[in-house]
């Protein structure tokens, strides 16, 4: 009866062993001190514990495969910020990560920099290049299981033109000048006027992306919100807690080549360390992103040997955005001082840890149009201080703020405060630009926020990125010359060039002349360059580490397209 109730109790703990770990281990050696005496059953003893230590190492052995992944392949990711309601056709605070996961695009920007199709077989132009063609791909089917055809293509073109305004930062949707259906499986895109980046646009991740029937409210205006996330794309929406984690599925209806895992975790963690520490606590597979951890934390990580890394090509540049509406930067002098003033190959190599490249330009070489030769502001603080001499601000014998006709010479910036690299990088700037008699107030605030005190003339200073591909340059060259989008246009005000770049933008855009178009290019550039309107910091790449239970990982082109699959 003892042996009986003894394994009775063991076997209790092998099928829930959590909570009575400690028992379990009790229960043994209760059984063996019973059998201690008993010696005619030393061999009995020995078996049955040898069978006893086997079931609990197998049991434990599930147990961790269970708690992990419940038996699926899975991949946990830490992301900061909540993935939002996943509406295809709005932004903030939609996250373009978790967008991409579940919807798709016409055609699809490789690597490379070329156009591929997507949900569009082919397309063909029209010699006026105002007409686009698309032949969609027959057989897709969204998660739902319902069919992508043209009428859906229509109704979420539609949707998207309801609310032209909050996309108008594309240039293309001011072209648009109606969709219509040829058949079943055609559609065609009718511009007002040649727009050449049209393609680029239609590869971005939102707002041309497609949302299955189910998913439109009742009068189709998804700018109020969605029913449900349906897409075409290989991952559907399975269960999600707002603040806390979305688990992704497979989509079993996907039309291409389905994922080789089960399900991916993002685990919303705000804290970079935090995101650091499941990482190394194995409870995250997955890093992927600037600014996702301080790069303090990437170096540690990378560095013990124990995880896989990768960085991605330059993707966007990081840079500031000075605002020229009113202020001392309203002044050539001062905006180039600034420029001098700080030491930017220290700036970067001590923040980015040389994962990233100094950027003495707005944009790359190799991003389109953008190999022109600009002179670079290099580091130079006798030069900074003898342009802000010039520029009438005097430090004064005693003073460690210059000062003008009574001002000081104080300049408010602002970063995201969620950003692991943005930060160290203010507090690095606000010390080097004290050297030379400028007081930098800094302050974290929501990436929203920090744009509209610029837009509004509250702030000088505004951490500024570029969007990178597929986008880069011609997404912002729109921008710069529409209000409200991303600021350059207010910052760049107070320019006696303004109205003059606002022309030459309007015709960059729609020129069909491949030489002019490029001439145009040199042009505004050039312009925005000598007037230093931005202080172009780093070119960005994607920092990716991963454990080494993962295969190679390697990160797209896109920043936000991760690779899941």
């Amino acid at each position: 009866m003892q042996h009986l109730l003894v394994l009775f109790m063991l076997f209790t703990f092998i099928h829930n062993p959590q909570p009575e770990k400690g028992w379990g281990i009790f229960y043994l050696y209760v059984y063996l001190h019973t059998l201690k005496e008993e010696i005619m059953l030393k061999k009995s003893c020995l078996l049955l514990v040898i069978l006893i230590v086997s079931l609990l190492a197998s049991c434990s052995a599930d147990t961790k495969t269970d708690a992990n992944h419940s038996g699926k392949k899975t991949i946990s990711i830490g992301w900061p910020l909540d993935i939002g309601p996943l509406n295809p056709h709005t932004y903030l605070p939609n996250q373009m990560t978790a967008q991409a996961m579940v919807y798709e695009s016409l055609v699809e920007y490789n690597d490379d920099g070329t156009i591929s199709p997507k949900l569009a077989e082919k397309w063909k132009v029209s010699d006026d290049q105002t007409t686009y063609t698309f032949y969609l791909r027959e057989g897709v089917k969204y998660s739902d299981g319902s069919i992508f055809n043209a009428d859906n293509v229509i109704r979420n073109f539609n949707a998207i033109l309801e609310n032209r305004k909050a996309h108008s930062w594309m240039g293309m949707v001011k072209h648009i000048d109606y969709v219509k259906k040829i058949d079943d499986y055609t559609v065609a895109l009718k511009l007002d006027e040649p727009y050449y980046p049209v393609l680029n646009e239609l590869a971005f991740v939102r707002p041309f992306r497609f949302l299955g029937d189910a998913g439109f409210p009742k009068n189709d205006a998804t700018s109020k919100g969605i029913k449900t996330a349906v897409g075409t794309g290989p991952w559907a929406l399975k269960e999600y807690k707002k603040d806390k984690y979305a688990i992704f599925k497979r989509n079993d209806n996907y039309w291409g080549e389905k994922p080789k895992v089960d399900e991916v975790k993002i685990k919303i963690i705000p804290d970079s360390e935090s995101i650091a520490l499941a990482f190394e606590n194995q409870e995250l597979d997955l890093i992927y992103g600037r600014g996702i951890v301080s790069l303090d934390n990437y170096t540690y990580l990378k560095d013990s040997g124990n995880y896989e890394t990768a960085i991605s090509e330059p993707l966007s540049t990081q840079a500031l955005l000075f605002n020229t509406q009113s202020g001392p930067l309203q002044q050539l002098k001062v905006r180039q001082a600034i420029h001098y003033a700080i030491n930017k190959q220290s700036l970067v190599s001590t923040v980015t840890h040389g994962t990233e490249k100094v950027a003495d330009t707005l944009f790359w070489d190799a991003i389109p149009y953008a190999d022109i030769d600009l002179k670079a502001l290099k580091f130079d603080s006798k030069k900074a201080k003898s342009l802000l001499n010039e520029a009438g601000w005097k430090l004064e014998n005693g003073q460690t703020i210059r000062t003008k006709d009574g001002q000081k010479l104080e300049l408010d910036l602002t970063y995201i405060a969620t950003d692991a690299i943005q930060k160290p990088m203010a507090e690095m700037i606000q010390g080097e630009l004290a050297k030379v008699g400028i007081k930098l107030n800094i302050k974290g605030t929501d990436v929203m926020v920090g744009l509209h005190q610029l837009m509004n003339d509250e702030t000088d200073i505004n951490f500024w990125r570029t969007n990178g591909p597929p986008t880069d340059p011609h997404n912002f060259i729109n921008e710069s010359a529409t209000p409200n989008a991303s600021g350059v246009y207010e910052a760049k005000r107070g320019l006696a060039e303004a109205k003059d770049l606002n022309k030459k933008v309007q015709q960059v855009l729609v020129s069909t002349d491949e030489a002019k178009r490029s001439q145009l290019y040199k042009e505004i550039l050039t312009t925005m360059h000598d007037e230093a309107l931005f202080y172009p910091i780093s070119y960005e790449t994607n920092n990716v580490i991963y454990q080494k239970s993962m295969q190679k990982f390697v990160p797209r082109a896109s920043e936000y397209d991760i690779p899941y699959t």
